[in-house]
């Protein structure tokens, strides 16, 4: 701890010897990228570096707002094609190798974030995962170089938009560096209110106006689809983001041509619906799409949407995709729910090596923590007693310790892990950072003396588990349902192709 902390607080110092810098903003930068690129091209000019401030994509900055705050502010940020030659590149607001940012190679390439990480970062890369915006995480920076960022006004308020824009309209405001950068600054607040205030161009108050009236609504599955004339993906983003916030209106999505295809916005606001995971639905074999639970967006190309769908119309596509993905999944509630145990076979775990890490062995009690795995993220906070038990391809389970030594035994040797596509992770909310569970594991083999009930699944599922009530793990046709012998409320999934690696049928009592 004591060495990591040594780098976050010289971060910016590594990067000194550098001769030329290219800052990179996410494709379709918003206001935060803007300012924290800003911040950077400023402090590195300032120590004499040559210094580019770009982005990429196929789109330029179009929004009024955007476009005033580059022009009163004197943001000299660049849409490139092609990378100014550099010695690093420097991606802010962003993850080099994400969907939202073009990927420019690059001799060394460096982060600065503050949105979940799904990797375990090196020295070269500063995310903090718990702040509001990117511009606090530059401004914190700056901090530790003893910059005065309030002897700019420019950038002051650049940085205050951008922590403004970010955390929706200073509501998602909760970190205390987030607090004393907004306190802090001193800004021109007369650009500010012009700002806040020039979201929507004439042109694209009626392409909403218009939006927004052909939206269709759904009410079985308490959804909207919402066609949009072209317009700048923020826009479509504005437009998904209203809609959601109707009564009734449980998910959404908002779409628009562009010359390669359509343009999706995916906005959700209930628990059993991740916005990501529809989206990846959406545009499952015809294009591709990501982003966070409560909202997403995805591209459909043309030529492979016509490919699947010769004579298709996009909104009955989408329609039809919406309505199937409703209709696929039963949902499980754990803590309430009464298992039909019709068809179902006692298993018992081979005495297969696994790993299990306790909580405790990593981060103090009460710390909250995002697990992060292939299967899915799950919110806890560390407590005493409890264990992540990590299996053969690093799937990922929290277990209370009285379970684990009633089932399990520690014991000498490597875990018998395979391959895997990826290595899971602890997330320190509180303190943004993040470690390896493969750093922290002991190796464990099943006792044989727990019980499960099991067997394969016929229908897609999602399960709101016990440890976990507010997102569910999802089960696919193919994989298992078990229940514990021992506990009726311990429902759970394994992927199909793991279950016979794992278990086997037993008759014992």
């Amino acid at each position: 701890m004591e060495k990591k902390e040594t780098v976050r607080t010289s971060f910016l110092k590594r990067f000194h010897s550098c001769q030329d810098i290219c800052v990179q903003c996410h494709d379709n930068p918003d206001a935060d990228a803007l300012a924290s690129g800003y911040a950077l091209y400023k402090y590195f000019e300032g120590l004499g570096i040559r210094v580019h401030l770009v982005y990429g994509g196929k789109n330029e900055i179009t929004k009024p707002n955007l476009r005033l705050m580059v022009r009163e502010l004197e943001i000299p940020v660049k849409h490139v094609d092609d990378l100014p030659e550099c010695d690093l590149l420097l991606t802010t607001d962003c993850q080099y190798g994400s969907g939202n940012v073009t990927r420019f190679e690059a001799p060394r390439v460096a982060m600065i974030d503050h949105h979940q990480c799904g990797f375990v970062p090196d020295d070269d890369c500063y995310i903090r995962s718990n702040l509001g915006s990117c511009s606090t995480v530059v401004w914190t920076l700056l901090r530790q170089e003893g910059v005065d960022v309030n002897r700019d006004e420019k950038l002051a308020t650049a940085l205050y938009y951008g922590l403004y824009s970010d955390t929706n309209r200073f509501e998602e405001v909760y970190h205390p560096l987030d607090r004393d950068m907004k306190d802090c600054l001193v800004r021109d607040d007369v650009l500010l209110f012009q700002l806040m205030n020039t979201n929507l161009s004439l042109e694209e108050l009626d392409i909403t106006s218009k939006a927004l009236k052909e939206q269709q609504y759904f009410e079985k599955h308490r959804f909207s689809v919402i066609p949009t004339d072209c317009c700048d993906p923020n826009i479509l983003g504005i437009i998904s983001d209203f809609v959601i916030q109707v009564e009734k209106v449980d998910t959404c999505v908002a779409f628009n041509p562009n010359p390669d295809g359509y343009k999706l916005s995916v906005r959700s606001c209930i628990k059993e619906v991740k916005a990501n995971e529809l989206v990846e639905e959406l545009c499952r074999d015809i294009g591709n799409g990501g982003g966070h639970v409560t909202k997403a967006g995805g591209f459909i190309a043309q030529n492979m949407l016509e490919q699947e769908y010769p004579d298709g119309d996009i909104k009955d596509i989408i329609t039809d995709r919406l309505t199937k993905y409703y209709d696929s999944y039963d949902i499980i509630y754990a803590e309430t729910h009464v298992m039909d145990m019709t068809g179902m076979k006692k298993y018992k775990k081979k005495a297969v090596r696994v790993g299990v890490v306790k909580a405790v062995d990593m981060l103090p009690v009460g710390t909250p923590v995002l697990v992060r795995a292939l299967e899915g993220d799950v919110d806890l906070v560390v407590r005493e007693g409890l264990c992540f038990m990590v299996g053969i391809e690093g799937e990922v389970y929290p277990i209370d310790q009285k379970k684990f030594e009633a089932g399990y035994r520690l014991v000498e040797g490597e875990p018998e892990f395979m391959e895997m596509e990826y290595h899971p992770t602890v997330h320190d909310t509180l303190h943004g950072h993040v470690y390896s569970l493969l750093d922290h594991v002991q190796t464990c083999v099943p006792t044989g003396d727990v019980k499960i009930y099991a067997r394969p699944l016929t229908k897609n599922v999602k399960i709101f588990t016990v440890w976990d009530k507010h997102q569910y793990y999802r089960g696919l046709t193919g994989d298992y349902i078990a229940v514990r012998e021992d506990d009726p409320q311990d429902i759970y999934i394994v992927r199909g192709d793991i279950f016979y690696r794992t278990y086997e049928e037993t008759d014992e009592i």
